[in-house]
């Protein structure tokens, strides 16, 4: 590889690297920020009231047009999981 294809190679790298770990570092970030959302939301979908607001939608007491994902079962534990399971990656990467 003759120097100037070599440094434009790395070059290339060099960048990319630089802009995947910034846009980790925000995400990260937006996580950690979020995390008394989620802790609110999980409070949320345990309680008597979140079984309350399901039936009430599957009884059809609630309005067409309101947004309810926050209703859905599979919607809002796959959301919880998916966060619980990157806190274990989190987790796992401090460790090592």
């Amino acid at each position: 590889m003759k120097r100037i294809d070599r440094i434009t190679h790395y070059e290339a790298l060099f960048d990319k690297s630089q802009e995947t770990v910034h846009r980790l570092n925000q995400a990260l970030e937006d996580f950690a920020a979020l995390q008394a959302d989620l802790d609110e939301l999980e409070a949320y979908y345990t309680s008597a009231q979140w079984r309350k607001d399901y039936e009430a939608d599957e009884a059809g007491k609630l309005p067409q047009d309101l947004k309810r994902g926050v209703l859905s079962e599979d919607g809002l534990w796959s959301l919880l999981e998916d966060c619980h399971q990157l806190k274990e990656r989190m987790k796992a990467i401090n460790e090592d």
